[in-house]
């Protein structure tokens, strides 16, 4: 069966440090084998390479872990990035032996690379460690960019004040640098006293705006970003903040001269249940980031996901009208496991619920669906029914979204097997699903008037 999205074959992707260059993309990546569990076994980080995130070249383990004894028994995240002629990694190094020892179990580490392939580790043992009145157990995620305007490297990483885990501490802490070999202390970069903990921060600029990227280790697990006209803030945010839902986390960007793209994962379930919890790890899933006029951003999908979708069929466009019922138009009934779906929709004043469901039964009418909440500006996923209650653990699976009577939106929907991707006029929504109860592709109307234009399907891909 071919799988679109970015997963190896007997591991789970974890969080990714990507590069870019020139039209192509370094996927730097974590590979959990889960023996026995999440985390289990220690890993380094693993490469692949793209240019259209469809084909993926496999280098395996490109910086590869330390021994039990050392400070980077695993390599948890950090950033790539070129200077000095040769490319730098700054890295966590976790060894879960050290606690128990009384040492620090987390530390900054540093590594270079003449290939961005095979990684040397700094013989002079650079090493950050957490300063004084910081969690030691959470110093991690490090990012390093080129001040222009300073003349030195910022270095930003997330950390947490005092040991207290269920404290809002959580705070981007930052170093600065003329060399990448000395660095000063600068003290606490941002500290809004939000979450217990950031992870993969990022800041880079677009057009006339900085931006700052972050992942909430929290309840709602998502990728946030704020906006600033300065690198150093104050940071703005804006209505809507995140780029997904909760089932894409630990993102980070790259650009490639033409592309900026998020590297975020979409979880497994446990026992493969929709109703049970998420794990870490998954299935890498990219987003194209744009820019809005305002300086908002969005996403959509890559251009060069949606080209390789091939054997396009045009679809009738339904338009319905209903008072007090729901009205539904089957558009595919077998759309498959490999799916995408593409319309322009517009509808009334009145409209109150309209949905696209997938994967479903015709006869028992079982499916999975997203569902537009109009009158409460939202897009919502769930199990249709969910019942018996409840079929689907859905919190956290839902975006906010403007919905305007008579304006169009752009939909599009990509079923990858587990995952589905929804994108609407910049706003997405990734979900991993356990189930299977069809194959049939519809969307349905509540109380209101749609219109559709442009409605096709490809359910073949070039490989």
């Amino acid at each position: 069966m071919y799988q679109l999205y970015y997963q190896p074959d007997g591991v789970w992707v974890g969080d990714i440090m990507p590069y870019g260059k020139d039209g192509s993309f370094y996927v730097y990546h974590q590979r959990d084998t889960r023996n026995p569990g999440p985390f289990g076994e220690p890993f380094g980080w693993a490469l692949a390479t793209t240019k259209d995130f469809v084909t993926y070249k496999d280098y395996g383990e490109s910086l590869k872990r330390g021994t039990d004894e050392e400070a980077d028994q695993f390599i948890y995240a950090g950033s790539v990035f070129e200077a000095q002629g040769c490319f730098h990694a700054f890295y966590t190094g976790y060894n879960r032996e050290f606690l128990k020892a009384g040492k620090t179990s987390q530390t900054l580490l540093h590594a270079t690379s003449q290939d961005g392939i095979n990684w040397e580790k700094s013989k002079e043992a650079l090493e950050i460690p957490p300063q004084s009145g910081y969690d030691r157990r959470n110093w991690r995620d490090p990012f390093v960019l080129w001040d222009e305007e300073r003349q030195e490297y910022l270095l930003i990483l997330g950390a947490r004040k005092g040991e207290d885990k269920r404290k809002q501490t959580g705070r981007l802490v930052s170093f600065t640098s003329k060399n990448l070999e000395k660095w000063k202390f600068q003290g606490d970069f941002w500290s809004p006293g939000i979450f217990t903990m950031f992870e993969m921060p990022e800041i880079f600029k677009m057009g006339d705006w900085w931006y700052l990227v972050f992942s909430e280790y929290s309840d709602g697990n998502k990728i946030h970003y704020r906006m600033s006209k300065s690198l150093y803030g104050p940071w703005i945010a804006p209505k809507d903040d995140s780029f997904d839902g909760r089932a894409y986390y630990a993102g980070r960007t790259a650009f490639d001269g033409k592309r900026r793209v998020l590297f975020g994962w979409v979880p497994t379930r446990d026992g493969d249940d929709d109703k049970n919890s998420y794990l870490w790890g998954g299935t890498f899933v990219p987003h194209e980031v744009f820019q809005r006029e305002d300086g908002t951003l969005g996403v959509k999908p890559l251009d060069s996901v949606m080209e390789a979708f091939s054997g396009w069929k045009d679809l009738f466009n339904p338009c319905m009208k209903t008072i007090d019922i729901k009205q539904e138009s089957v558009l595919c009934e077998e759309a498959g496991v490999l799916t995408a779906l593409e319309t322009y929709l517009t509808f009334e004043e009145g409209t109150r619920e309209i949905s696209i469901k997938f994967y479903e039964d015709l006869e028992t009418g079982v499916s999975y669906e997203y569902r537009f909440y109009v009158e409460e500006n939202r897009i919502v996923f769930n199990k249709c029914p969910n019942y018996p209650w409840y079929q689907c653990f859905n919190i956290g699976l839902e975006r906010p979204i403007a919905l305007n009577a008579g304006e169009e939106y752009h939909i599009q929907l990509i079923v990858d097997n587990d995952i589905a991707t929804l994108y609407v006029n910049g706003t997405a929504l990734n979900v991993r699903l356990c189930d299977r109860p069809g194959n049939a592709l519809s969307i349905t109307v509540m109380n209101g008037a749609i219109k559709t234009r442009g409605t096709k399907i490809s359910t073949e891909i070039n490989q």
